[in-house]
């Protein structure tokens, strides 16, 4: 009783909804809220796909909090989530190669950025995968908020799958539908919408700033988007003043719609 008054609580505060079969949800999708035997029982009642959602903490211009990736991919991955309906979401990776720390380079330049190194980057995610395999998850997912590190968890997926292929328990889906979606089909919607290339940006332009005020708007500062023009003393590329998240939600929802349908088709090709 408690469980099931726990869950419509957490739906109703977060419009999340669980669209799994008639059985007993589980009091949140986010696995860092449940107890151990929550996520025992929501195994076993069909949940054996997590999401591992990677962001990083990175300077976005004056106007964006640097938790951005971290606050996007969490929130994403519990959309994807709820329209999957037999998915959890892992907690968020923060800690993410940034570039070098001394001297610094590319966003270490800016105070605030945190960067790990790559082998410690590899190491955290198998050790996360080998935790949700060992925990019984056969479907392991990984998305990323980030450019920079794609590859990384495209390598670390085939070397995890190449190693328990014999075993076939499970898998490791790295879903670069989530990012491309970000430079492609978002990119597209804004210019439909009449955005010049100049003002969309490749970061903390107007495209990254109206996903982020889409998904969480405490992240953005609206005072200082006629403060942020392009360029190095400023690290945003693009042109933020028209940023609106009414713009920001053709990309949500672009992101949402394209990862969950590569996910359900990764698991169905899954021997």
């Amino acid at each position: 009783m408690r469980l099931a008054l726990l869950s419509l609580l957490f739906l109703a505060a977060t419009g999340l909804s669980w669209a799994a079969p008639a059985h007993a949800a589980p009091a949140s999708l986010y696995l860092e809220e449940l107890t151990w035997t929550e996520v025992r029982d929501a195994l076993k009642a069909g949940a054996t796909t997590i999401i591992l959602p990677v962001g990083g903490t990175e300077q976005s211009g004056p106007q964006i909090a640097l938790g951005k990736h971290n606050a996007r991919a969490r929130l994403l991955a519990g959309r994807i989530a709820t329209q999957l309906g037999d998915t959890l979401v892992a907690p968020v990776l923060a800690y993410v190669p940034e570039g070098s720390i001394a001297p610094p380079a590319g966003h270490m330049r800016y105070p605030g950025t945190i960067s790990i190194s790559d082998a410690a980057f590899r190491g955290t995610l198998e050790g996360a995968a080998r935790s949700f395999r060992q925990a019984g998850f056969t479907h392991v997912v990984l998305i990323g908020d980030h450019g920079g590190y794609q590859a990384t968890l495209r390598d670390v997926a085939a070397t995890l799958n190449r190693e328990w292929a014999k075993a076939g328990a499970a898998r490791v889906h790295f879903i670069d539908a989530y990012y491309k979606t970000t430079e492609t089909l978002y990119v597209q919607a804004l210019r439909a919408h009449g955005v010049s290339e100049a003002a969309i940006g490749s970061h903390a332009g107007l495209a990254d700033t109206s996903l982020t005020m889409a998904l969480d708007p405490s992240l953005v500062r609206p005072d200082r988007l006629g403060t942020s023009p392009s360029g190095s003393a400023t690290g945003v590329s693009g042109d933020p003043r028209g940023s609106t998240a009414a713009l920001g939600q053709l990309g949500v929802d672009q992101i949402v719609a394209q990862t969950v349908a590569a996910i359900r088709k990764a698991r169905q090709e899954t021997p």
